[in-house]
């Protein structure tokens, strides 16, 4: 995996904890920094691009019409639309 270089704001406090905890676990910040991002993204993930998928036959036409369209609406939301 690529690593890229970044930096990073943090409190004065907050970055004295963190070297007082990689001096104490003889690990780096790089390493817990990405394992705590990691486990917030996790716990924060997005939601599914779509919602829901139907997949069969109807005697309705119109289901699938309706259905993009109903996709086409909520990613208008999601991107800052109406």
């Amino acid at each position: 995996m690529k690593t890229v270089r970044t930096t990073i704001l943090l409190d004065a406090d907050l970055l004295d904890r963190l070297d007082r905890h990689v001096h104490r676990q003889r690990t780096t910040k790089t390493s817990v920094i990405t394992a705590a991002l990691e486990a917030w993204l996790d716990a924060h993930g997005s939601a599914p691009e779509f919602p829901f998928l139907g997949i069969g036959r109807s005697g309705h036409g119109r289901l699938s019409l309706d259905g993009r369209a109903i996709v086409r609406r909520d990613a208008g939301r999601r991107q800052g639309g109406t």
